[in-house]
């Protein structure tokens, strides 16, 4: 491997934490993950982490400086291992000298949690006879990153968010209380839809991320269809017959709709962008006419209708057959 300093652009002079601050930002910019598992990027990344555990570890840091070992940590001299491959160098195992627990690595130095801090989540890296991702195997390889095993690292926090039908359609903010008592606000995208998961990074009571599970109340007069919002209207005998104007709920208040003349039940009109609010663009809302009659049928009425039947026959179950 180059020179550690070299490999983190940091001077021999750099403080811990100019020496942190510098492998944070190296490793953000040249993650596997965002280089669609590219080799030259896992290699970049393994020499990165690699200066970063022999300069984080006091003890190596003052060896190397005074050229006990090299930037392999191997003793000077020493002709054997190399870079990823060996068993004496400081990258053998993300988890560790000689196989022991991420506490134990570089006195005490916890890689994972280096990792957890800096991509929000728990580093699962690959060693022994682990699966190497990008790499193909072997020690030292990448793995990739998971909520995984708690007892590792930050394990990310789930927990499930009931919000309202409106809610989740236009956009809201939502308070929520963890079990310790830690207070958020949740916002909620307009457009949301059920089951979808929110990731709060590093708000988990643990430090790692907290996803939320979002599920939906449902509405006592609407319902949804992707973007569309849906509505069973009510209207009267004379409005279906004679058509007019009237007030139909929206998501964001009442508007005024024309009904045409002659209307039937099933009739859809569409009131364009009054669906959901969502960033990609707003939804329409479809408007069912239902044609209802009155509660109590007078004789006056009843008189009429049969009267206009006698005079008009007419069969709506004609195309039934």
């Amino acid at each position: 491997m180059r020179d550690p300093y070299t490999v983190l652009g940091v001077k021999k002079s750099a403080s811990d934490a100019d020496i942190k601050k510098a492998f944070r930002e190296l490793a953000k910019k040249h993650h596997p993950d965002a280089h669609g598992k590219d080799p030259n990027a896992l290699k970049k990344f393994q020499e990165i982490s690699a200066a970063y555990e022999l300069l984080s570890d006091k003890e190596k840091r003052r060896q190397y400086d005074r050229g006990e070992i090299d930037a392999n940590g191997q003793p000077q001299g020493f002709a054997g291992g190399g870079f990823g491959g060996g068993g004496r160098g400081p990258f053998r195992d993300f988890r560790g000298r000689a196989g022991a627990g991420p506490e134990a690595a570089a006195g005490g130095f916890n890689f994972e949690d280096i990792l957890g801090d800096i991509f929000g989540r728990r580093a699962n890296m690959g060693g022994r006879g682990g699966s190497s991702g990008a790499s193909g195997g072997g020690a030292g390889g990448f793995s990739g990153f998971d909520a995984g095993d708690p007892g590792r690292g930050r394990a990310d926090q789930t927990l499930s968010l009931k919000v309202a039908f409106e809610d989740a359609a236009l956009g809201a903010t939502r308070r929520i209380r963890l079990s310790g008592g830690k207070q958020l606000d949740v916002k909620i995208p307009a457009g949301l839809t059920e089951g979808q998961q929110i990731r709060l990074k590093g708000q988990a009571e643990n430090g790692g991320d907290l996803l939320v599970t979002v599920g939906i109340e449902p509405h006592a007069h609407f319902t949804r269809e992707g973007k569309d919002i849906h509505l069973r209207l009510p209207v009267t005998l004379g409005e279906a017959i004679a058509g007019g104007k009237v007030t139909v709920p929206t998501l964001t208040g009442n508007v005024v709709m024309s009904i045409p003349a002659g209307a039937n039940s099933g009739t859809r009109l569409r009131l364009k962008g009054k669906g959901v609010q969502a960033a990609s663009g707003a939804g329409d809302q479809y408007v069912t006419l239902e044609i209802t009659l009155p509660e109590k049928i007078d004789a006056e009425l009843e008189n009429f209708i049969k009267l206009w039947s006698g005079r008009h026959p007419y069969d709506p179950r004609k195309k039934l057959g």
